[in-house]
């Protein structure tokens, strides 16, 4: 790993409670974000790099493992090394959110709640589309 893919060092020790938590947490992480590689509602790789970030605090080794993993890893170092994101996942996001958005405009909700999901909504897609491919 270069410089950019390398984790985070931290000033202090973690205690072995937190240490704990943060394992288990991206462990969490790492299921919720293999179902999400195969369910297109679920954002995966983004859950990815949390769990990857959870590791480099908590194991290195798991953090290795979840970078270095062929299947698993590329959207991780594609993010830490340019801030990118791959074509099919940019093409996957803005569709799950239009399907979402159209969803939201037919309910009922109150419009306030209407125009408060479409402009997050509308602010992640445009963060999405604007990132570098990978």
């Amino acid at each position: 790993m270069n410089a950019e893919t390398q984790s985070p060092k931290t000033s202090r020790p973690l205690s072995p409670h937190m240490r704990l938590a943060l394992n288990l947490i991206g462990a969490a992480l790492v299921v919720v974000g293999i179902a999400g590689i195969i369910l297109p509602i679920l954002p995966g790789v983004p859950l990815l790099i949390l769990a990857a970030a959870c590791f480099a605090r908590s194991s290195p080794r798991l953090e290795h493992w979840l970078v270095s993993h062929p299947v698993l890893g590329p959207g991780i170092v594609a993010w830490r090394e340019r801030r990118a994101i791959s074509r099919k996942a940019k093409f996957m996001a803005v569709t799950m959110m239009t399907i979402s958005g159209v969803v939201i405009v037919v309910s009922g909700a109150p419009a306030i709640f209407k125009a408060m999901a479409l402009a997050s909504m509308a602010g992640i897609a445009s963060f999405i589309v604007t990132r570098p491919d990978h």
